[in-house]
């Protein structure tokens, strides 16, 4: 079985946002949710859920981001 990078959603409280993706992103999206409900055994009823998990992720796995944070915060 494939490991997925996202696990369980934290239940928190959103910032609601308005975004547009591209119909390909979007169905890619969509099948990553499939996916990692299969994976998981807890459905996805809404892939955009996932939207703020998976930009989390990437940002917390960005090494020049986290640099360019760690230095801002440090000085």
């Amino acid at each position: 079985m494939t490991k997925l990078k996202l696990s369980a959603i934290p239940d928190d409280r959103p910032v609601k946002i308005t975004v547009e993706l591209p119909a390909a992103v979007h169905r890619d999206l969509v099948a990553y949710a499939d996916v990692l409900g299969r994976e998981s055994g807890q459905a996805i009823a809404d892939p955009t859920k996932l939207i703020a998990p998976m930009l989390a992720r990437f940002m917390a796995t960005d090494r020049a981001f986290g640099r360019m944070r760690s230095h801002t915060n440090s000085g």
